[in-house]
């Protein structure tokens, strides 16, 4: 059989998503905002492992430690010791991660101005009109103080 006749699935072990031993991968930030979903459900500050009880799929214990302090890198989650171990509390939701996650994308250009306009050209008629707003409630709190 000639590489091109191929079926791409055949070297994960078959079709992808049907008991595959090969799951796929998550997209970038999937986990955080599953996690951080999770934590939004607890009524206080919960350890690792009650996280880690609650995610779908079976992730590792290191796996669900190391989201966790990416998600407290980003000022989305808090932890707080207690005992021997820390107990995890959300900070934030998932739009105020996907916000800082816009806010470092911004951060790293040179020229805020060009990223901005490029941005804004971009926006739907309707999403243009919620950005005019929320600029508006913003700037009547600011001359309201």
């Amino acid at each position: 059989m000639r590489d091109q006749d191929r079926d791409p699935d055949e070297d994960r072990g078959g079709d992808q998503g049907k008991g595959d031993p090969h799951p796929r991968r998550r997209g970038q930030g999937e986990l955080e905002a599953q996690v951080l979903a999770v934590l939004q459900q607890a009524e206080g500050p919960v350890t690792a492992a009650w996280v880690q009880e609650r995610l779908e799929g079976d992730l590792a214990y290191t796996t669900v430690m190391t989201i966790l302090s990416r998600l407290q890198a980003k000022q989305a989650v808090t932890r707080e010791r207690v005992g021997r171990s820390f107990v995890w509390q959300a900070q934030s939701d998932e739009a105020g991660l996907a916000a800082l996650r816009m806010r470092r994308v911004l951060d790293g250009q040179g020229d805020r101005g060009a990223v901005l306009a490029s941005f804004v050209t971009g926006l739907t008629a309707d999403d243009e009109r919620l950005l005019r707003d929320l600029l508006s409630d913003v700037l009547n709190e600011a001359e309201g103080d």
